[in-house]
């Protein structure tokens, strides 16, 4: 052998040894993979001031969904978007609804029809055309949960499959400040996690339903006089903005005026005038069933698209090992859009220098920042995944497949993940469990004790299964963290379960977990920057989702959906019992 192959093949040698050695780690435990300097470095280029916010039809968020796909053509990751690519076409529409909803109420011997816009307002999106009849009809006071404000209506009562009805539109006295957002989702609490069949309360002071979509509904129709668009008439505004299916069912949410509740209130127990009189006066409300009472909702609206705007998710699958069960998917998720940049300068008021028009909280340290980077929200979610990608690329398969979709628009309405759902680029019953990362990279309020902490939504809710599996799988690691169950309080006043990707999941039954280490001062704000992030904390969160994952991967059959609902709380500790 000459010198010159003797050098060769030590070079050759060398670069061998160097190349295989983290792939021969990786095979061990693919969670050695998950590195706190790489996650610092893909995050600070992820939340710079070169992708100006990531927001929604920017090129920000066109720069960031590329940046993810190249990483993950690096590593082997297959494209599970559409044609072939990484990325799904979401198409995010701006909808008029002509509602001719009603409701018929029997009571007493005596009949009456409600006309939307007559006595009662529907939601401008009330869904699929169809009829229900609900002959059990339970008035729950003010309708509120508030455990801080020791208010429970709900306490011992059963409404699943029945009639909601709640009154006071100002709540009552004991309602704390914090818990008084719980006043805009009283409908949704009860249908949505009481399992009510419809809800009935107050309207709004305007008379009319609380509109739904926005965001994309408030540019409709600006401009298009301005230089004619080639003479085509202005877009129409739209009454609300979904990516979701038009037919998918809803379940009624409805307000309702004076008329409507003397109606419905008449030979009751106490009459509609002293419930109305207590409730402005903030008195406590009795709670009864109402007695010979059935009531028909008739949904019925036409919808007519007149916008449509385009976005992307980004989307990949690593391939699971078994033959059976590879076609069944452990998903991720997080949502890699923010708020963008501030096209307002900064100008002087009557209260001060302002930034006009801010796409989110001022830091008023930080005026002359114009760009939302985003770093936690969901910036650290986005690159967490990202990781946990490598490892399984890279690293041991587990004998299911993995699916990773970085959704779109979760700032204006979830709109990636609602699209995923109902347009999967999978089987949607294939996805047997989805596991959601969304500000996963500093303390709750900043505060030092909350450095070991990660807070666990929805785990218990669809399957007590994945509760337990995430607990096992926290205490298998090296140095466990806090699972912390207080926001999974259904009562919780931030209702963080509703509030991101996960639920858009969750709604077709799917056992979700979403990990999170809460709000600080810096959310929605211009100062949520990469060097605020605890890196090593970040990593540690990244490889729980690995080791969760990987049980989820390898269980021989899907996480029971038992739907025993929420369970875990404040001070929950441990495993739960089927």
């Amino acid at each position: 052998m000459t010198r010159f192959s003797q050098l060769l093949g030590i070079i050759l040698l060398f670069a061998f040894t160097a190349t295989s050695i983290p792939v021969a780690a990786a095979k061990k435990d693919g969670s050695q993979l998950i590195d706190a300097g790489e996650l610092q470095e893909w995050l600070t280029y992820f939340s710079s001031d070169e992708l100006e916010g990531r927001a929604i039809y920017s090129e920000g968020l066109g720069l960031a969904a590329a940046y993810i796909a190249d990483q993950l053509k690096s590593w082997g990751v297959r494209p599970g978007g559409d044609q072939g690519t990484f990325f799904q076409r979401v198409r995010i529409l701006g909808v008029k609804s002509d509602n001719k909803s009603t409701i018929t109420v029997e009571a007493h011997g005596d009949k009456r029809t409600f006309k939307n816009g007559e006595g009662i307002s529907f939601p401008v999106n009330v869904g699929g055309k169809r009829s229900i009849t609900v002959d059990q009809v339970e008035f729950v006071g003010y309708g509120l949960d508030a455990l801080q404000s020791k208010h429970m209506d709900y306490a011992g009562k059963n409404v699943k499959d029945k009639l909601v009805v709640f009154l006071g539109a100002s709540g009552p006295e004991e309602l704390d400040a914090r818990s008084r957002r719980l006043l805009f989702g009283r409908a949704r609490y009860a249908t949505e996690q009481k399992g009510a069949a419809a809800a009935i309360g107050p309207g709004l002071s305007t008379g009319g339903a609380r509109p739904q979509g926005g965001g994309a509904n408030a540019a409709a129709g600006q401009g298009a006089g301005q230089g004619g668009f080639f003479m085509g008439p202005p877009i129409e505004r739209a009454d609300f903005t979904t990516v979701q299916r038009l037919d998918n069912p809803i379940s009624p949410n409805i307000s309702a005026q004076d008329d409507f509740f003397e109606f419905l209130f008449s030979g009751q127990e106490m009459p509609y005038s002293e419930l109305k009189s207590r409730g402005a006066e903030k008195k406590p409300l009795p709670r009864f069933t109402l007695k010979d009472v059935k009531i028909t909702i008739n949904i019925d609206a036409d919808y007519r698209v007149v916008r449509t705007q385009y976005s992307r998710n980004v989307v990949g699958i690593v391939d699971g090992k078994d033959s059976r069960l590879r076609n069944t998917y452990i998903a991720f998720g997080a949502h890699y859009d923010h708020m963008g940049y501030s096209e307002g300068e900064v100008v002087k008021t009557d209260s001060g220098s302002r930034r006009a028009e801010p796409r989110g909280r001022v830091t008023q340290s930080a005026l002359d920042d114009r760009i939302w980077n985003g770093a936690d929200d969901d910036g650290s979610g986005s690159i967490a995944i990202l990781g946990v990608a490598k490892a399984f690329a890279l690293g041991p398969r587990p004998r299911r497949s993995m699916l990773f979709v970085w959704h779109t628009g979760e700032e204006r309405g979830l709109f990636g993940s609602r699209y995923f759902a109902d347009y999967p680029t999978v089987p949607i019953d294939s996805i047997v469990a989805q596991i959601n990362l969304d500000m996963v990279g500093r303390n709750r309020e900043d505060k030092p004790e909350e450095s070991n902490s990660v807070y666990a939504i929805g785990d218990d809710r669809i399957s007590t299964e994945l509760h337990n599996i995430a607990v096992d799988s926290d205490l298998a690691m090296p140095k466990p963290l806090k699972l912390d169950y207080e926001l999974n309080d259904p009562s919780d006043p931030e209702q963080f379960y509703f509030r991101s990707d996960h639920y858009s999941y969750a709604a077709k039954g799917i056992p979700i977990i979403f990990l999170t280490t809460g709000i600080h001062p810096d959310y929605h704000a211009n100062t949520d920057s990469a060097d605020k992030i605890n890196y090593e904390k970040m990593a540690r969160i990244t490889r729980l989702s690995y080791e969760l994952a990987m049980r989820l991967g390898n269980l021989d059959h899907p996480p029971v959906r038992d739907n025993q609902g929420p369970r875990a709380g404040k001070g929950s500790e441990g495993k739960l019992t089927f």
